[in-house]
């Protein structure tokens, strides 16, 4: 599995689409299923549900022996080492590609999303640009290396419970 972590304008889509080309892979990419399912962009409740479907989904491809490509951005480190450790346990490998963007790309990249496909995205603000920045998590050597995922965190029996927890209907 290949899993584009990055965020908002920062090419992941386009880089998750080359990935799947090199590599014969299924892509997975749920703001292309958003508005197809529920009529919207970014319905509430909707995106952690989606998110959830296509990690299962990932998952049974990996174990036909199909490569995957997750497009979902993945913020958190604990969203990435939960991915990390799923894909494992069905005995595949997990490469997390990163994208970074500087604020002043990502911010033109938005704009020209916003105005070419106004009817494909939903509105971000330079506030919200600026408050996901405070939110990203940049992904280590550890992840960026493939070395073995830590524990979950705490309060947590382990990462099936908590990726189970952070998508509903992954189990």
């Amino acid at each position: 599995m290949f899993l584009t972590v990055g965020l908002p304008g920062a090419g992941k889509t386009t880089r998750a689409r080359q990935l799947a080309k090199e590599h014969n892979a299924l892509r997975l990419t749920p703001d292309e299923w958003m508005l197809p399912l529920f009529g919207d962009p970014q319905p509430a409740g909707k995106r952690d549900v989606l998110e959830g479907r296509l990690l299962w989904l990932g998952l049974e491809a990996l174990k036909l022996g199909t490569n995957v490509v997750l497009d979902f951005g993945c913020w958190s480190r604990d969203e990435r080492s939960a991915i990390r450790w799923l894909v494992m346990s069905v005995g595949a490998s997990c490469h997390v590609v990163y994208v970074p963007v500087d604020h002043e790309t990502q911010r033109a990249r938005i704009a020209h999303r916003q105005s070419a496909t106004p009817d494909q995205t939903f509105v971000m603000s330079e506030t919200d640009l600026l408050h996901w920045r405070t939110l990203f998590e940049e992904p280590d050597a550890t992840e960026l290396d493939g070395r073995e995922v830590g524990g979950p965190p705490p309060g947590w029996s382990g990462w099936l419970e908590w990726a189970a927890d952070r998508w509903p209907s992954l189990a």
